[in-house]
């Protein structure tokens, strides 16, 4: 029977199990750890440590000068220093695909070739340079459409997620223009029921949004501000809506406020 063959999966497929990554610690902070456990130990050179925040230093003087643990009775204090040693390498290794990617975006800005690129990235070609930089990118980027899981470290995996993020982008981008051309009618309905807010039969509910509503439209500059009011105008009619059916009375008392409530229902209608 012939072996069944196993298919390849899409390089474009983001990993169902999301990578464990260190993420952000305090490397000063451990650094002075790893320190204290030298000068427990009794290290003679401790005085030649770099300081806390000279991490690749530090590190290197730690693995140089791991002996002083070699004796009885400091087997924990060995494995405690491995342990932080391991974990700050590992902080370090991501640290450096952030940042070697963010020159490398640097350097493309100012028309750097990939065939400039390719040596001093260690491999032997341009397109090759262009491959490890899209995986270097992966580290920076995360795929909103799961989750926001890490995206996998292949260079079409990482194009799919830049497309994906920059056409979330644009979405969001054409959504605040909307909700900004959208406001020129929001604002002048939304203080005119204000204006007449006495006027309105308004349960706890309904006053509620439209203490949210006096809150922002006096200040109301920003699209998320601007998208605020709109969604407070709409929950007050809606408050109002539901009040008018539980009671089977108009929420307006006067002509001039029935006029200004018609007017939300109508412009939230469209």
């Amino acid at each position: 029977m012939a072996p069944r063959s196993r298919k390849a999966s899409a390089s474009t497929k983001p990993l169902l199990k999301a990578p464990v990554r260190i993420g952000p610690l305090d490397a000063a902070a451990l650094v002075g750890e790893l320190r204290q456990l030298h000068e427990d130990a009794e290290d003679p050179d401790i005085e030649r440590m770099p300081a806390d925040n000279e991490l690749y230093g530090a590190l290197l003087y730690a693995e140089k000068h791991a002996k002083v643990f070699n004796r009885a009775g400091m087997e924990a204090s060995q494995r405690a220093a491995g342990i932080k040693r391991v974990l700050l390498w590992e902080y370090l290794r991501e640290q450096v695909d952030l940042h070697q990617a963010k020159a490398i975006e640097d350097a493309r800005g100012a028309k750097a070739e990939w065939a400039d690129l390719a040596p001093v990235l260690a491999v032997n070609t341009p397109s090759a340079a262009y491959n490890k930089a899209k995986r270097l990118q992966a580290t920076r980027l995360t795929d909103g459409s799961l989750g926001d899981r890490p995206v996998r470290r292949t260079p079409e995996a990482v194009i799919e997620a830049e497309r994906r993020i920059a056409a979330q982008a644009l979405a969001e981008r054409r959504a605040m223009e909307s909700a900004r051309d959208r406001h020129q009618l929001v604002l002048p309905v939304a203080q005119r029921v204000l204006d007449h807010r006495e006027e309105l039969a308004a349960d706890a509910d309904a006053q509620d949004w439209l203490d949210e509503m006096a809150a922002v439209v006096d200040d109301c500059h920003t699209p998320t501000q601007q998208v605020s009011l709109a969604r407070y105008l709409d929950a007050a009619v809606r408050a109002f809506a539901k009040m008018e059916q539980r009671t089977g009375k108009p929420p307006a008392t006067t002509e001039a406020a029935r006029l200004a409530y018609s007017a939300a229902v109508e412009l939230l209608s469209r």
